[in-house]
């Protein structure tokens, strides 16, 4: 309750501010229209627009994500074709799907880098969105340039700076489900050279689903987060950003409930101990970029601490039979360095080297309660790596307008386990099993990219580029030899266009592509239904497509088309003596994604009101597999969200709805002890916001 009061009062505060201020609002600076221009690609290893780059890209500036209420990384999902990151219960994971590659657990498949900072853990993925100026979905595997575990793509999310931004702004949004966030944020200038922000905000959730043994909400939430940034010109040819950055969550979690596979649909929550789970994260990062005539140097120096609790029913009854809890604790050191050549010549070239210390400490306690039995587990992990990278562009080879990409990087990677098991029974403590081992890998990861520019600007381009991600040590295995798992290798080839059409009122980005891979990285349940592990299969292969249309037809009206096909499927995969799976559908793998979009701006239409933005939105999710048998499936189903913003001077209030149709769907699903669970969609919500600037 007194969460609650503490986002209420931020709110009444924040609603006199807008009383205060609004008269003074100056008009001429808000657009709540997205921009069909260029979009530079922001990243420090390259500068140049996505509409010119020869890979599948998509970006997403803020506007957008106001306009579509997306809150979270995994709200991404829905705005981006072949992109699909399920709700797993909490923020304790985060899978992450690009074109049928992902993990399920342990190392992530597709990157994610906030402000230029890698973030390895999945742990660390899932982050409540505040002051973002735009995302960026890679897709397809980024190992030349970005390395470790890139296999499906690369999310790169930026703030807003205090160069391109400045004032103050005030933002308060409540909803039902007592859904309640309060942000802040300051951008300001020292002197000319020297400009800094500030962010910080509050949330608050009271949940959605009510677990029936106890009466009260299974997933209820309180984060917070606070943001501080500082960026010196020290002279005209070096730079120096500084980002600090401290993430608290508190909530419930996991409204899992008995799966009914005939109806596709979860059952109620009903079970005896409340599970929850605590999260503290600090990261840091320092980047330079000194600049000459002739080339760029940056340096990338990131640091994050990462403290973590989790406590979980894991037989999910009213039962008083299991319960776990896990404890982590995450050091990350990573230093990257790159060399660039500045010229508008034809010959452009990149060096780089990279390398990363990360400490893992994991704790796991299951507490067999009908047995009166403790076991437990320690891990400590630590890992380094090192990388060498160089991409280098020939334009105009042979002809006008056509430009070859060549990459090559090398990988190092060094991982350790210390492993202690132990069984407590009658206050008698027994180790069961110690061990330490390590393993190294190592990898070359080329590329090549031929790409045609036509005189009118649009681009054809086809690349071939290798996947790799790293093997690694299962927390939980049955036998030694699931101790570890082996990497997994692919390679990706790609055909595609981006056109623009009617003198740029339509925009138009199309892609096809062809994944080949082998001993790909399996989730399965162990024999026990206590835990899970990654298992290697043999091959494995994706093939589909991506369309992206985007469009302003007239003043004020925009609309966007987004649809991913991916037909995924193992070639061989012998599970067992009895268990085959040639053929059968990878898991959770939607076979299509599909984003209609529509925002549209009347202007100065009544007295005291500048703007009406209306903007709605569909999203579909296809017929996608729980598991690796294909016995277990999620229909396709679709979304409807729609927001009205009514805007005057830097002062706006919205009104937004998601899911109004209510549609019934399974948002997770998995199996543990013999048994079937899944977590609901989230039902219908509703609420509205209050914003402005100063």
């Amino acid at each position: 309750m007194n969460k609650i009061k503490a986002v209420i009062c931020i709110g009444i505060g924040f609603i006199f501010s807008l009383g205060v201020h609004a008269e003074e609002a100056d008009t001429t600076k808000i657009s709540n229209q997205v921009d069909l221009g260029e979009v530079v690609i922001q990243s420090f290893k390259q500068e140049r627009s996505l509409n010119t780059a020869p890979l599948a890209a998509s970006a997403v500036n803020g506007t957008m994500l106001r306009n579509r209420e997306v809150t979270s990384i995994k709200d991404v999902s829905s705005l981006i074709p072949n992109l699909f990151i399920p709700d797993y219960g909490s923020k304790l994971t985060s899978p992450v799907y690009i074109r049928g590659i992902g993990s399920r657990i342990n190392a992530p498949s597709v990157g994610l880098y906030i402000d230029g900072m890698p973030f390895f853990e999945k742990s660390a993925f899932d982050f409540d969105f505040s002051e973002i100026d735009q995302i960026e979905v890679l897709r397809g595997p980024q190992g030349t340039l970005y390395g470790r575990n890139t296999m499906g793509g690369i999310i790169n999310v930026y703030t807003k700076s205090p160069r391109k931004y400045q004032g103050t702004n005030l933002r308060f949004t409540a909803g039902n489900y007592n859904n309640l966030k309060g942000s802040v944020s300051h951008y300001g200038k020292i002197t000319d050279r020297v400009a800094f922000a500030v962010s910080g905000d509050v949330v608050n959730s009271g949940g959605y689903f009510t677990n029936e043994y106890t009466g009260k909400k299974a997933d209820d939430l309180f984060a917070a987060s606070g943001r501080a940034r500082l960026e010196w010109d020290v002279s005209d040819r070096l730079t120096l950003k500084l980002i600090s950055n401290l993430d608290h969550t508190d909530q419930g979690g996991y409204p899992y409930a008995p799966y009914d596979s005939a109806k596709h649909t979860a059952k109620e929550v009903n079970y005896n101990a409340y599970s929850s789970y605590k999260r503290l994260i600090s990261t840091s990062g320092l980047n330079l970029e000194y600049r000459t005539d002739l080339f760029h140097i940056n340096s990338q120096t990131s640091y994050q601490y990462l403290s973590d609790n989790q406590q979980i029913d894991q037989d999910f009854s009213p039962a008083d039979l299991y319960f776990v809890t896990q404890k982590q604790k995450q050091n990350m050191f990573s230093e990257e360095l790159n060399i660039k050549s500045n010229n508008d010549g034809r010959y452009k070239w990149l060096f780089g080297a990279f390398g990363f210390h990360q400490g893992v400490d994991n704790t796991l306690m299951m507490d067999f309660k009908a047995q009166k039995l403790l076991t437990g587990k320690e891990y400590d992990m630590p890992t380094y790596g090192v990388a060498f990278y160089h991409q280098s562009t020939f334009d105009d080879l042979l002809i006008d307008g056509l430009a070859l990409t060549l990459g090559l990087r090398y990988d190092y990677e060094h991982a350790e386990n210390g492993y202690l098991a132990f069984n407590t029974k009658d206050a008698v403590t027994q180790e069961t099993d110690r061990f330490d081992a390590d393993l190294s890998f190592s990898q070359l990861t080329p590329k090549i990219a031929l790409q045609y520019t036509l005189p009118t600007g649009e681009m054809l381009y086809a690349t071939a580029t290798k996947g790799y991600k790293t093997g690694g040590f299962n927390t939980s295995f049955s036998t030694e030899a699931d101790r570890t798992f082996d990497p997994e290798y692919s390679w990706n080839y790609e055909l595609g266009a981006k056109l623009d059409v009617w003198e740029n009122y339509l925009s138009l980005d199309l892609a096809l592509f062809y994944i080949d891979w082998r001993k790909q990285q399996i989730y399965q349940p162990i024999a026990s239904g206590q835990g899970s592990m990654l298992k290697n299969a043999g091959k494995s292969e994706s093939r589909g497509f991506e369309v992206s249309m985007h469009g302003r037809p007239f003043n004020g009206f925009l609309w966007q088309v987004n649809y991913g096909y991916t037909h995924a499927v193992f070639k061989e995969y012998q599970r067992s003596e009895k268990l085959n799976y040639d053929g059968n559908f990878l898991p959770m793998v939607p076979l299509n994604t599909l984003t209609l979009n529509a925002d549209y701006t009347l202007s100065s239409v009544f007295d005291k009101i500048d703007r009406v933005t209306f903007s709605l939105g569909y999203t579909a999710t296809g017929k996608l597999y729980w598991t690796e048998d294909n016995k277990t499936t999620q229909p396709w189903y679709g979304l409807l969200n729609g927001k009205v913003t009514v805007s005057q001077g830097k002062a706006s209030v919205s009104f937004w709805a998601k899911n109004i149709t209510n549609t019934n769907y399974t948002a997770f699903y998995f199996e543990a002890l013999g048994n079937s669970f899944a977590q609901k969609g989230k039902p219908f919500t509703f609420g509205g916001s209050i914003a402005m600037s100063f």
